[in-house]
């Protein structure tokens, strides 16, 4: 049975019957994007539970070997071959902690239709990675900054019946110096040629979120809380 990660939790209203799970940057935690939700939630939305879990601490490659929290290792600053760049290993072991959580909100009496998925870049991988092995497709995907942290043809082989129909945002800074732009943009050309339907935006901006993404990524959300 998978552990359970820690997690920090924000719910906009009494029970609600809507969960966001949330999914961090390399080194950072749970913590780093909590501030986003009096940003981004509308005032005549559902009540939303956003969950923001912490990635398990361990070494990264390229960071030297230290430890930090991570959702997987990166084995090489080459963004030419993904499946050589993650830590295949560690993707799956935080997809399985990612569908844990998902259960729970199961659990909790949100059922993974009325689930989103969000990530920014290793998380934004970590949600692109568990978006192709759903099996019970989610209301929705978001990978921001963020790239597919494995080859197409490993993709193709791990997507599930049903898993291209979650929509997909993916938006990306054209001046990001960590993640370059051109991977995020292969990224969500991949998931389009399989079968996915992806709204795929740039922003003026270096590896961050910008105001005006997270307008549009409101937008995103509006009509997927508007289709249930």
């Amino acid at each position: 049975m998978t552990d359970l990660l820690e997690t920090v939790e924000h719910e906009t209203g009494p029970n609600p019957q809507w969960c966001v799970l949330w999914l961090h940057g390399l080194g950072a935690d749970g913590h780093d994007f909590a501030p986003i939700v009096p940003e981004l939630v509308r005032r005549d939305w559902p009540a939303l539970r956003f969950v923001f879990p912490h990635a398990p601490v361990r070494a990264v490659t390229i960071n030297g070997g230290a430890r930090m929290r991570a959702w997987y290792d990166i084995t090489s600053f080459d963004f030419g071959d993904a499946a050589q760049r993650a830590d295949a290993e560690g993707v799956q072991v935080s997809v399985d902690q990612v569908n844990a959580l998902i259960a729970r909100e199961g659990a909790r009496g949100i059922p993974p239709e009325r689930i989103l998925l969000a990530g920014f870049s290793q998380g934004g991988a970590i949600t692109l990675a568990a978006g192709l092995a759903r099996s019970q497709p989610l209301a929705g995907l978001v990978a921001l900054s963020t790239y597919l942290p494995m080859g197409v043809e490993q993709a193709r082989a791990i997507l599930q019946p049903g898993a291209h129909t979650q929509p997909l945002f993916m938006a990306h800074g054209v001046f990001d110096p960590v993640v370059p732009a051109a991977a995020g943009e292969a990224g969500a050309k991949a998931m389009r040629d399989l079968g996915f339907d992806v709204l795929w935006r740039r922003y003026p901006m270096q590896h961050q979120v910008c105001a005006e993404e997270i307008g549009h990524l409101a937008d995103w959300l509006q009509a997927r809380l508007n289709a249930a």
